[in-house]
């Protein structure tokens, strides 16, 4: 019998987003082959406190995990720690004292860690240190994709069309607010998107109509980033389309979200469960092909390696192409639009996380190739 996987999926983290994190894990490692991979579960709490797997487990959706084995269940352990040591390749446990207990080897990590500290290249730089293969993008990448502000510019400069937008960082805003309303206005006009440069899920994000509510939504933004984007508003489909691969990525067929309340907010995605999902989308072939080129060039234009789903919109207006951002590390959950166009191309869940773990070996396997000595 062929050996099993061991992988590490890890989950929560210090984000707004920690709950969503949590459902997406909890689907992901449902439809885990057991005969393929044991599982350890690893949880970060909303303080950055790494969870061992008795603990951890807790956290996810009733009967994600209804039992561990043994030897992930020691009492004892009440502290883990992912070292940044290519030479342990794995987890280490203490108990409270932080005596060692055992340490864990890891095979391949799974990142389902949505949003600052997870999805910003943070976790993927401690795992790069600990040698330790890992789904999804890189350092890099992840960290591009994750900054809507660099994003957009390498998009632009990958000859992309994007959305119009102007950022600011904080401490601009907090030393002249009344000259960067009075730029948003003269540049931006309304209605506008007012939205944190550093986060997902559509945490903190407002759509302003009137001036007079421009003051708010940046503060509210303001309370999850540093930096701020404000976006025009686009009257158009909102279409999104899954990338998967390495050096030579392919995309999904497009799907379209029709949102249940003005627009696609965290409420709509995550509680109200309202809004409709058209996959694939009703688009002529052109227009589908054109899409899924422009989803693989934003996917390159950030060094992109995995997965990871491109947002775009159709202005009604002017039938404009526009490419809104781009996920690397999309949510995974029953309802999530990335594993939904996968489906819909073919590839069923269960495979879908095979082919992700194939590519983080895959990536693993071609990086070991550099030369490190002289």
């Amino acid at each position: 019998m062929t050996e099993k996987l061991r992988v590490g999926v890890i989950f929560g983290g210090r984000s707004g987003e920690h709950e969503v994190s949590l459902i997406s894990a909890g689907s992901i490692i449902r439809a885990m082959d057991r005969r393929k991979y044991e599982v350890i579960p690893i949880a970060i709490d909303k303080d950055g406190h790494w969870l061992p797997p008795s603990e951890a487990r807790r956290l996810l959706p009733r009967g994600t995990l209804p039992s561990l084995p043994r030897w992930m269940t020691d009492r004892r352990a009440t502290e883990i720690i992912l070292p940044g040591d290519a030479q342990l390749g794995g987890l280490l446990t203490f108990d409270s004292g932080m005596h060692l207990i055992k340490r864990m080897p890891l095979d391949v990590v799974f990142p389902v860690l949505h949003g600052p500290y997870g999805e910003d290249g943070t976790i993927q730089g401690l795992l790069e240190l600990a040698d330790i293969p890992y789904v999804g993008c890189g350092v890099l990448a992840s960290a591009v994709g994750m900054d809507k502000d660099m994003m957009k510019r390498l998009f632009r400069q990958a000859g992309l069309s994007v959305v119009d937008y102007l950022a600011i960082e904080r401490s601009v805003w907090r030393k002249r607010p009344a000259a960067i309303i009075g730029r948003i206005l003269r540049k931006m006009g309304l209605p506008v998107f007012v939205k944190p440069a550093n986060l997902g899920s559509s945490v903190g994000i407002t759509k302003v109509k009137e001036g007079s509510a421009l003051k708010d939504a940046i503060e509210l933004a303001a309370e999850f980033d540093r930096k701020i984007l404000i976006e025009e508003a686009i009257e158009g489909r909102e279409i999104e389309v899954s990338v998967l691969g390495n050096d030579a990525p392919m995309a999904s067929l497009p799907g379209e979200i029709i949102p249940g309340a003005e627009f696609y907010d965290y409420t709509d995605k995550y509680i109200n469960d309202a809004a409709q999902l058209i996959i694939p989308a009703k688009l002529p072939a052109r227009l589908t092909a054109k899409l899924q080129r422009w989803a693989i060039r934003a996917f390159q234009a950030i060094d992109g390696s995995g997965m990871a789903r491109v947002d775009f919109f159709i202005e009604r207006r002017t039938g404009r192409l526009l490419v809104n951002e781009i996920n690397t590390i999309p949510g995974f959950t029953s309802i999530s639009m990335y594993p939904k166009l996968w489906e819909a191309s073919g590839i069923r869940y269960p495979e879908l996380i095979d082919r992700l773990i194939e590519l983080a070996l895959e990536r693993h396997r071609e990086k070991s190739r550099r030369r490190l000595t002289l």
